[in-house]
């Protein structure tokens, strides 16, 4: 229990702003409205800014960052991206010798608790979600996690540090995991893989970048698939260290309040403003021209199809792929208990380009044979360091 003089607790801000012995100012009451507003006044005022809000930046950071530099103070935000986990620093510091290859991140609880319960409970969605949510790990409205978005905020900010250019929220590509089904997460584990919601953002051989979020098919054995419960973690390949790994509490009031209380201490001893004068980023309206859409985007997938049971079914989609150029790398007719005249169809294709792949898809979905929207998953092969023998 911490007891305060009196006079120190207030509710107006512009008593904050107008008190020059206030150097920092930690803004958590996240959104992107008051909090921006707020985020403004208190640069423009003098003083240094932590926070924790990744929405505000992921959707603002450039403008908030400029008012920052042109105030001669700094934005600290280290329990912006994954709670306790000192991921920000990492890149910044820890890493600066690197050229940033690849990240790849597991960065919201919510969603890989319900994807490690579903995993390893056979559990549904639904259920999930609602053991989610009973335990704290969801929001009562879980719709920011589940979709996607606020792992896309965090890749925001990760991606520009990494990358070396402002990126922002609407750059980001991103899927959830309302449509996940225990049926497909079974599928993968028989053929070896286990899904997991990935940040991902990869430094193409021609330079471009390539942001985004999806639900993704990992090798059961690497890294990041065994990262179980609310827990997150980061894998990211640099040319000269290879690739380092991240993982601890990427939510919760103590890890957030560990990065909190550290960015206080770094912009109290002048640290944070060395490193945020120090980082030379990229204007967005040039940095955009070297992001690649997603439908530039090669990857193998898997596919499940529910089709009625006659001849000419292997056929038909196996015609559709190829006039796509998708090759099929393997396939198979699962029968399932309780399903009648309909049988699931699993499909893994090579290595191939998304807009081919939601053309064939398209293509397929219309078809008298099909009774249901596709499943499609992307397989994601991570790089990893071995040591060899």
């Amino acid at each position: 229990c911490v007891t305060l003089p009196d006079g120190i607790l207030t509710d107006d801000v512009n008593r904050i702003a107008n008190d020059e012995s206030i150097d920092i100012v930690v803004e958590l009451i996240g959104g992107t409205t008051a909090a921006k507003d707020i985020q403004l006044q208190m640069l423009n005022a003098g003083k240094n800014v932590v926070t924790a809000n990744k929405a505000l930046l992921a959707h603002h950071g450039e403008e908030l960052f400029n008012v920052a530099h042109a105030n001669g103070k700094c934005i600290a935000f280290e329990a912006s991206c994954a709670g306790g986990i000192p991921i920000v620093s990492a890149i910044r510091t820890g890493l600066a010798a690197n050229r940033i290859d690849a990240i790849y991140g597991i960065l919201n609880g919510t969603c890989n608790y319900i994807l490690t319960d579903m995993t390893n409970k056979n559990e549904d969605f639904e259920t999930a979600l609602a053991k989610a949510q009973a335990k704290g790990y969801a929001e009562t409205d879980p719709t920011l996690d589940i979709n996607g978005a606020d792992t896309a905020h965090k890749l925001a900010i990760l991606g520009e540090m990494a990358f070396g250019c402002q990126i922002s929220f609407d750059d980001i590509y991103f899927e959830g995991i309302e449509n996940v089904t225990s049926l497909d997460i079974r599928y993968g584990l028989d053929m070896g893989y286990t899904l997991k919601l990935l940040a991902i953002g990869e430094r193409k051989d021609n330079g471009r970048i390539s942001l985004r979020v999806h639900p993704s098919f990992i090798p059961t054995d690497s890294p990041l698939a065994r990262v179980g419960g609310a827990f997150n973690a980061v894998s990211i390949m640099g040319h000269a260290v290879g690739q380092t790994m991240y993982y601890g509490r990427g939510a919760g009031m103590m890890p957030t309040a560990s990065a909190v209380v550290a960015d206080i201490i770094e912009v109290a001893m002048g640290n944070s403003k060395r490193i945020f004068d120090g980082q030379k980023i990229e204007q967005h309206d040039k940095a955009v021209t070297r992001l690649d859409s997603i439908d530039n985007l090669i990857s193998r997938f898997y596919i499940r199809l529910m089709v009625k049971e006659q001849p000419g079914v292997v056929a038909t989609y196996a015609r559709i792929l190829g006039d796509h150029q998708i090759s099929i790398s393997g396939a198979l007719q699962r029968e399932e208990p309780g399903i009648t005249n309909v049988v699931p169809v699993i499909i893994t294709t090579n290595r191939t380009c998304q807009k081919n792949m939601s053309a064939a898809l398209a293509e397929i979905e219309s078809l008298d044979i099909v009774t249901d929207k596709a499943t499609c998953i992307r397989i994601v092969g991570i790089p990893e360091d071995k040591i060899e023998d």
